[in-house]
């Protein structure tokens, strides 16, 4: 038996359509998944087992099975977790195969059987939205999936709760509403003497939304100014706020899935390389 289970692929703020393919047959047995995994994907072997442990489940002696299509598609993060172990169970007989054809499930799990948070769930609340169908993700981002409006959420703590809800023995509570960030102190516009001309280049860009070359000697006022310029811009439409909120989603920082209406602001040091502006290398978190 092969079951199917839905999940994404973060490229960028897109989120590309995974089919996690699971099958059980007979022979030696081992525990396989393919498809162009990373190491965070292979290691999903080792903490599905020890998640299906925890509920009292053993893997079947067959040999198992995992694809994740298309294969030549690149597989990076944890988010595979869930879905690997939901077409496990599925495979297992544990669950309905079926009923998961109407989720996109994304979620890394804990040994003992959490599903805890991991970045992106708000890119895939939105291609769930757009293909029509549910999501099932960590309870601790149901807030933030919430904001992809017309998206049916099953936000679950953990395995067992997870199944209990699917079964319909145990229904899970709809997640919370999510909220917009409170506005952070910034530097305003107030603190700046005298430079009137600069103060006008300011404004002016602002009003017509312009681009803004400051050129100076050290100590001009220069990263005073450029972190001055948001404060003077207007909050984010919610269209753009959402737009800033999934760069947030994809870097692991929307907290509680608070969204801000602020305009985000970066102050790179002058010696910052082209590579370091324009981003490359591992995934990291930005503060």
């Amino acid at each position: 038996m092969v079951a199917l289970v839905s999940t994404v692929a973060y490229l960028g703020l897109e989120a590309r359509p995974v089919e996690v393919q699971c099958q059980l047959a007979p022979g030696m047995p081992r525990f396989a998944v393919v498809g162009l995994p990373d190491k965070a994907v292979g290691e999903s072997r080792e903490r599905v087992q020890a998640a299906l442990s925890a509920m009292g489940l053993a893997l079947p002696p067959k040999r198992i099975t995992v694809n994740l299509s298309p294969a030549d598609l690149p597989k990076e993060g944890s988010h595979y977790d869930l879905p690997i172990a939901l077409a496990l169970l599925a495979a297992m007989g544990v669950t309905d195969a079926e009923q998961l054809g109407d989720y996109v499930a994304v979620g890394e799990l804990a040994l003992d059987g959490r599903i805890v948070a991991s970045p992106g769930v708000l890119l895939a609340a939105l291609h769930a939205r757009s293909s029509e169908r549910g999501l099932i993700c960590p309870a601790s981002q149901g807030a933030e999936a919430g904001w992809a409006s017309g998206v049916p959420v099953v936000a679950a703590p953990d395995l067992v709760s997870l199944l209990n809800h699917l079964k319909g023995t145990a229904a899970l509570p709809a997640p919370p509403p999510g909220e917009v960030a409170a506005r952070r102190p910034a530097p305003d516009l107030r603190q700046v003497k005298g430079q009137e001309t600069a103060r006008r280049a300011l404004e002016i860009a602002a009003a017509g939304n312009h681009n803004l070359l400051m050129v100076g000697p050290p100590g001009s006022g220069k990263s005073l100014l450029a972190s001055c310029l948001p404060g003077i811009l207007p909050p984010l439409s919610p269209a753009e706020a959402l737009e800033v909120s999934m760069v947030a989603s994809v870097a692991g920082a929307l907290e509680g899935g608070r969204i801000s209406r602020e305009r985000p602001f970066r102050a790179p040091h002058h010696s910052a390389s082209m590579a370091a502006l324009t981003g490359g290398g591992e995934n990291r978190q930005v503060n």
